[in-house]
C-alpha cells in the first residue's frame, strides 16, 4: 500500500488532433498522438516528416512514462532552444505523458527572432493540444467482490456515492463483480463495504494499475 501512494495522477492523450497558427506569412502545423514507446513516437515523427516532406522544419517533443522517465525534443534546424523545448514545455505545463508533438514549419520568408520562434511553437503546440481529447490517469486496486443478493445492492450504493465504475457484474446464485478503486479510497471502501454485509462480502485484489478517470 505504501508503494501504492506514490503513483500520482497524470494526463495521457486519448485521441490526437492537429492545430495551426500563422505567425507573420509562416505556418506552424500542430499534430498530437498517444505513444506507449519511444518506436511509436519516432514512427509517428517519421510520418509527419513525410507527409509534410516540403516544409522546412519538424520539431518535435514526446513524453513517456507516468513520472516522466522519458523526454525527447529536437530543433530540426531551428536556432537551439526555439522549437523542441518550448514544445516540451506544453507537454510539461499540462502534466501529460504519453504523447508525441510534431509542429511542421512553413517559411513565410520573414524572420521571427528567438522570443518569436518560441511564443509560435508554443501558441501551435498549444492549438494542437486543445484539438486533442485528454483524459486524467489514476492509480488504482483492481478487486474481485463476490456477495450475495442481499449485499448486491448495498455494495451498488456505495460505488455510486463514490463514482466507481462496476465491471463484468456477473448474476448466479451469488453476485460477483470487478471494480478498480483509487488507491486513497482502498481504506475506506473495503471497511464501507465489509460493514454493510456484515462481513459477508468476499472480496479478492486482482492487481494495481493506471485506469481512464475521465
Amino acid at each position: 500500500m505504501e508503494a501504492e501512494k506514490n503513483k500520482e495522477p497524470y494526463k495521457a492523450v486519448v485521441q490526437g488532433g492537429s492545430g495551426e497558427i500563422e505567425e507573420k506569412k509562416s505556418r506552424f502545423i500542430a499534430n498530437v498522438s498517444p505513444v506507449q514507446t519511444e518506436e511509436e513516437a519516432f514512427a509517428f515523427i517519421e510520418a509527419m516528416r513525410k507527409k509534410y516532406w516540403d516544409a522546412r522544419h519538424n520539431c518535435y517533443a514526446y513524453v513517456l512514462g507516468e513520472k516522466a522517465q522519458v523526454m525527447r525534443f529536437s530543433d530540426d534546424g531551428e536556432p537551439s532552444g526555439t522549437a523542441g523545448k518550448p514544445i516540451l514545455e506544453v507537454l510539461l505545463g499540462m502534466d501529460v505523458r504519453d504523447a508525441v508533438i510534431v509542429v511542421t514549419r512553413y517559411f513565410g520568408g520573414t524572420l521571427l527572432g528567438t522570443g518569436g520562434l518560441v511564443r509560435a511553437y508554443t501558441q501551435a503546440a498549444q492549438a494542437g493540444m486543445t484539438a486533442s481529447r485528454v483524459c486524467t490517469m489514476r492509480y488504482g486496486t483492481q478487486y474481485k467482490i463476490t456477495t450475495d443478493y442481499n449485499g448486491i445492492g448495498k455494495i451498488q450504493y456505495i460505488m455510486g456515492l463514490r463514482k466507481i465504475m462496476i465491471e463484468e457484474p456477473s448474476y448466479t446464485d451469488i453476485v460477483s463483480l470487478k471494480a478498480t478503486v483509487p488507491y486513497e479510497d482502498v481504506g475506506a471502501l473495503l471497511k464501507e463495504i465489509t460493514e454493510a454485509t456484515a462481513g459477508k462480502a468476499q472480496i479478492e485484489k486482482v492487481g494495481s494499475l493506471y485506469y481512464m478517470a475521465d
